[in-house]
């Protein structure tokens, strides 16, 4: 009997969906994360529908509903957590081409039991699960491994029932046409959550589990493959307690033996700032070993610190550099050039407001290390130029290898675009609307393409063999310039 049969009444889409990802875990790991993604899908779509408290972000796809606040509050941080992990498992399923190990299709389904539960509990009118139900890897089905289907397989797989699926944003654009039934079911449906709300939820949803996998995750996403033994709990001395010695949680080694990073993991649902001066004491011991300053990470699983404290306080990121990221920000501690002796290009920009805008925004930078600035200016004075040749400046004195130029409009992104292509052409301009393979060091983009790139993984398009590895990861842009930076974009892309 499947151990999602507390689905079959009221969710047998999701249920279907949730069989199929339990009995292919042996057979065939890939298909298994494909289809636990899939009865993600289809449950998190069922609760926006029926579920009035849930308001539609910017677009309907699955990593959007599951990052909208409205969705993490509903769910709270352990459904919210085990969501990303069948997300990410999902994806690097239908667009990774390295082998999926039987472990990350167990976790895919184990974690799918926990989110199922919840939407059962939560939202269940007819019955709702035992809070003792458990899952059980050991009775998941024994069957032989078979020749699985392909990630190509799989995109056509999900194109296909994609078109058949419903589309959320048509059908909950105007609240005011929503039919006689759907109302009455979502009456059904905020009656029986009331209901859920009022008993205690004592169902154990294994999150120390999550949390820690979910780091793990985050570090291969971004190329870490962690599969020596120093990279974990790697043994450091001068520690000030009472044997000297602590443990790295993990270090992340550079291709010379050196440490480029470290990552500090709270186990607990505190603040992951309460690791901070534990990362610290670290690094110091691993300075005075290999005489080099790694940057430091902190995370609790939900929330992730970066801090490299030869600079800059730490500041929150949405997970971990790849390798030649730490590598290149470790290099410019001592390759990156005084920005106040740089040349400003006059061929970009001449007029005198332009360059007093530009030292300002390089001064905040150096001077005050300050990580944002907004720029004032009149429409027709030339800010379009104006942050060309600050790209240009940061370019050429280190501080800046990638540059990423947000824009509302199709029209400002190929404006832009020209622009960059007219003042600095070496840096080979991309427009991500129309060239979403080609490389550069400018990279030109409406917020909705990004927004659909942002999971994309290396490769996917290309068909040159995925790497499992984000294409756009935490690190890869060092300068993002926001076009128009009006209330009306931070309340819809933020």
């Amino acid at each position: 009997m499947s151990q999602f049969a507390f689905l079959q009444g009221e969710w047998a889409a999701v249920f279907q969906s949730a069989a199929r990802a339990e009995t292919a875990v042996h057979a065939d790991p890939r298909t298994a994360c494909f289809y636990a993604r899939r009865a993600l899908e289809l449950a998190v779509s069922w609760a926006y529908k029926h579920d009035a408290s849930l308001k539609l972000p910017y677009q309907d796809n699955l990593s959007a509903l599951i990052h909208d606040p409205s969705f993490k509050e509903a769910a709270g941080e352990a459904v919210f957590s085990k969501a990303r992990v069948i997300n990410t498992l999902g994806n690097r399923a239908v667009h990774g081409h390295r082998a999926i190990p039987l472990d990350d299709a167990m976790v895919a389904v184990r974690e799918l039991f926990h989110v199922t539960y919840w939407l059962a509990r939560t939202y269940g009118r007819a019955a709702r699960p035992a809070p003792g139900l458990t899952f059980d890897t050991s009775a998941l089905p024994k069957v032989k491994p078979v020749r699985g289907q392909t990630a190509e397989q799989l995109q056509q797989l999900e194109a296909g029932l994609r078109e058949r699926d419903e589309k959320l944003a048509a059908l909950l654009a105007d609240k005011t046409t929503l039919d006689e039934e759907l109302k009455r079911l979502r009456a059904e449906v905020a009656a029986a959550k009331q209901a859920a709300a009022a008993q205690p939820d004592t169902h154990d949803y294994s999150e120390a589990e999550t949390r820690d996998y979910f780091i793990d995750l985050l570090l291969k996403e971004a190329g870490w493959p962690l599969d020596q033994p120093r990279d974990r709990e790697f043994e450091v001395s001068g520690m000030p307690n009472n044997q000297g010695k602590g443990f790295v949680d993990y270090v992340l080694w550079g291709d010379d033996g050196k440490p480029l990073g470290l990552v500090e993991a709270k186990r607990t649902r505190r603040d992951a700032r309460v690791g901070q001066q534990q990362a610290k004491l670290y690094a110091d011991c691993l300075e005075r070993r290999f005489g080099q300053r790694p940057l430091i990470f902190y995370s609790n699983g939900y929330e992730h610190w970066l801090w490299d404290d030869t600079r800059y306080p730490p500041r929150a990121v949405q997970g971990f550099y790849k390798k030649a990221e730490l590598d290149l920000a470790i290099q410019r501690r001592s390759t990156r050039k005084p920005l106040v002796a740089g040349e400003i290009n006059p061929a970009i920009v001449e007029r005198y407001y332009q360059t007093r805008g530009i030292r300002r925004i390089a001064e905040a930078f150096e001077r005050d290390h300050d990580r944002k600035a907004l720029v004032v200016m009149a429409t027709g004075a030339g800010k379009t130029r104006t942050v060309i040749a600050l790209a240009d400046l940061l370019m050429r004195c280190n501080w800046v290898k990638r540059v990423l130029f947000l824009a509302d409009r199709v029209a400002l992104v190929n404006q832009a675009v020209n622009a960059f292509k007219h003042h600095l052409p070496d840096a080979s301009p991309v427009n991500l609307v129309t060239e979403k393979d080609a490389e550069g060091r400018v990279f030109v983009s409406t917020y909705p393409t990004m927004m659909g790139l942002i999971d994309e993984v290396s490769n996917d398009r290309a068909g040159r063999g995925g790497d499992g590895q984000r294409r756009f990861g935490v690190g890869h842009f060092d300068l993002v310039i926001i076009d128009e930076a009006h209330r009306s974009v931070f309340q819809k892309y933020r």
